[in-house]
């Protein structure tokens, strides 16, 4: 065990674990996990990452709940599917801390882009003027992306069940479905917004942070058997991704260095660039249009990205019950408090210097101006006028 563990986590325990075996996808934001393991931030706190690429979101979460993976990058909605039994078999789950902020994209395909489709708006003109069966794609029908892109969808106008078909599809097969003509626009993490943008196939329309300023994008999680058997292990792990997280944050020059590692063929396996781009905030919509985004895809922030606060997971059970996902009305507040492991992550804040936010709830302002605090889940969920059975 390392002289590090034993000076930086005195009073806390022993990791029951020497290696954690986790599982990702490939996208940029996988990079905390990776740089933790690279940069040997994980050995500091007396344990060693063992990575795994996975091919689809479900097939993390079936080697999550099977036990084949002790912990993984997950879908933050994801987690509460598998937690309400609407995404999988029902198994509790255990959300350790969040990984990221911002960094999505929605992206239309650019023949659709060419009739007018350039924002939500003029998606909604041009599918009321050309009525077809659209198809938008998302990678699991609970998760982050599917979420977000119904939300975005709803707020133009646009009934994402009845107005569209929807699909699921693996984060990387995203382009090549665009580019075959399969489906009219995806929503997905990078980057594959990007590539579909490099490639000629697609237009960014919106950016996740545009639909949410700063909203909670992969938790790293658990089943919560293995946080409650493996305690020590999990304040590990998340004081190691935590040490991680705020490397990639502190300078351009990092992040970097980062897009390098992350862009191997063993993580994300692509071009450099792809990756570096929007992590370095450097934004083209495939369009002609430039900009600078302040709120691009964000890892630590002193640790105001990670925190596993209870209304982040409240929010996806309101999008799930507005879509019908969810027959009755769960206790928002009671599953998310035993989903967000909340007493974990402060031991590892503390051992790790991070801050700490002065609640469990935070208040949010998304598209269309409707403000989300976690106050009144019920009514937050009904207040749509578009949604299941409206």
């Amino acid at each position: 065990m390392s002289a590090l563990w034993s000076a930086g986590a005195a009073g806390s325990g022993r990791p029951e674990l020497d290696t954690v075996r986790i599982g990702f996808l490939p996208l940029s934001d996988c990079a905390s996990l990776v740089m933790a393991s690279v940069l040997g931030f994980d050995l500091k706190y007396g344990i060693k990452i063992v990575l795994g690429k996975e091919a689809s979101w479900a097939g993390v979460r079936d080697k999550l709940t099977n036990g084949e993976l002790d912990a993984a990058q997950l879908l933050y909605g994801m987690v509460y599917g598998v937690q309400m039994g609407i995404g999988g078999k029902k198994t509790d789950m255990a959300v350790l801390m969040n990984l990221n902020h911002n960094g999505q994209a929605v992206t239309l395909a650019s023949g659709l882009a060419a009739e007018g489709a350039r924002d939500g708006a003029s998606l909604a003109a041009v599918m009321r003027a050309k009525p077809r069966a659209y198809t938008f794609a998302q990678t699991f029908p609970t998760g982050t992306h599917a979420m977000y892109l119904y939300y975005w969808l709803a707020a133009h106008g646009i009934d994402p069940f009845r107005d569209a078909k929807g699909v699921t599809l693996p984060p990387s097969q995203m382009v090549a479905a665009l580019s075959a003509g399969h489906i009219d626009g995806f929503c997905a993490g990078e980057p594959w917004g990007h590539k579909a943008v490099r490639d000629g196939v697609g237009v960014t329309v919106a950016t996740t942070q545009q639909i949410w300023p700063d909203h909670p994008g992969k938790a790293l999680a658990t089943s919560l058997a293995f946080a409650r058997r493996y305690p020590n292990t999990c304040r590990a792990l998340i004081a190691a991704v935590l040490d991680a997280g705020k490397w990639i944050d502190a300078s351009a020059e990092n992040r970097a260095q980062m897009a390098r590692v992350v862009a191997a063929e063993q993580y994300v396996n692509v071009d450099v660039e792809l990756i570096e781009a929007r992590v370095q905030g450097h934004y083209q919509n495939g369009a002609g249009r430039s900009w600078e985004d302040p709120n691009s895809l964000k890892f630590c922030r002193d640790g105001a990205v990670n925190f596993p606060y209870l209304s982040d997971g409240m929010w996806f059970m309101t999008q799930h019950r507005r879509w019908g996902l969810l027959d009755e009305e769960p206790d928002y507040l009671a599953v998310a408090t035993a989903v967000s492991q909340i007493d974990l992550y402060r031991d590892a804040a503390a051992l790790t210097g991070t801050a700490l936010p002065a609640g469990a709830l935070r208040s949010s302002t998304l598209l269309g101006g409707k403000v989300w605090d976690g106050s009144a889940p019920a009514a937050y969920a009904a207040s749509f006028d578009i949604g299941a059975g409206r």
